[in-house]
């Protein structure tokens, strides 16, 4: 009876005596019984949903983008702090539409009649008299003189124009009914048949037959946005931009006349006809409103 009680007591305190020689398990809060899943990064996620920028995929290239953006590839780039225009990745996010303060897209216009001369109070500067400012008319439109500039900055009212001598005014044309151009006023870019028509999803624009080394001209004025051949499929290739809105593309051409940035002339040649990427000797011709096409036949004049 005594063993029994004695082998009892070891065995109990064995027991007692292992849970002593351990600390509790720490208790490690890990916000439920199975492991979250990875997230991405928010900035990551919000990217994928912002309007304004483009995702790279296979085959693209930095030209082709803003082509079918409607933008000129050096800004593109420029926005895109993108130092070298050939190196872009997949699934690389890049910006299309110029960021918020950018300079407005520069088009070659007519020069117009001086208008009438706008007063404007300066903002005061540091350490200067600002009671000076302070004179000055907040605004107004005189015609310009000697005599109205020097009223303006004495705080004077300036003399009203003579009568019968009213200030110029420069009037904004009227918009043309039913123009599909936006006042563009276009010209056929070469004097061939038409090979292939547009078609919505195969041809983005149409295909005009000629001989190597006839006349390619500018179907309207505008700046040379791309002359080059980094376009897949185009072939040595010149695009114009003629306003905020419209491009006009000319491909395929066996020589280029034109550079980056020139203005150029309604009727201006700007290239030769060749068959650079194409089967045969042609002229590849689009038009793309913001950056998508549309049938040319619709803007150009019936022939």
């Amino acid at each position: 009876m005594i063993v029994s009680r004695l082998i009892a007591l070891s065995v109990v305190t064995a027991i007692f005596g292992g849970c002593a020689s351990h600390g509790p398990a720490p208790v490690e809060d890990r916000g439920g019984s199975a492991a979250p899943e990875a997230k991405a990064p928010a900035a990551a996620v919000a990217a994928g949903d912002r309007v304004g920028f483009y995702t790279v995929k296979k085959g693209d290239t930095l030209y082709s983008i803003s082509l079918d953006h409607g933008q000129d590839y050096k800004d593109v780039a420029a926005w895109n702090y993108l130092e070298n225009p050939n190196l872009i990745k997949i699934g690389q996010q890049l910006r299309v539409i110029p960021p918020e303060g950018a300079a407005p897209v520069a088009v070659a216009k007519p020069v117009s009649s001086i208008g009438p001369v706008e007063l404007k109070s300066a903002p005061a500067a540091s350490g200067t008299n600002t009671e000076t400012y302070k004179r000055e008319p907040k605004g107004g439109k005189q015609p310009w003189s000697d005599e109205a500039l020097a009223k303006a900055r004495q705080g004077e009212p300036a003399a009203k124009p003579a009568e019968g001598k009213p200030a110029a005014v420069v009037e904004k044309p009227a918009d043309k009914p039913g123009a599909t151009g936006d006042d563009v006023d276009w010209m056929w870019p070469a004097n061939g048949k038409v090979l292939a028509t547009y078609a919505e999803g195969s041809n983005k624009g149409i295909d005009i037959a000629g001989k190597v080394g006839d006349p390619v001209v500018a179907a309207a004025g505008g700046v040379v946005s791309y002359s080059g051949a980094g376009l897949r499929g185009y072939g040595n290739l010149v695009v114009l931009r003629h306003n905020a809105n419209l491009l006009s593309v000319y491909a395929h051409n066996s020589k280029l006349l034109v550079k980056e940035k020139d203005t150029v002339a309604k009727g201006q040649k700007i290239a030769e006809i060749g068959s650079s990427d194409a089967d045969t000797p042609r002229l590849h011709f689009e038009i793309r409103r913001q950056g998508k096409p549309g049938d040319p036949q619709k803007f150009l004049p019936p022939r």
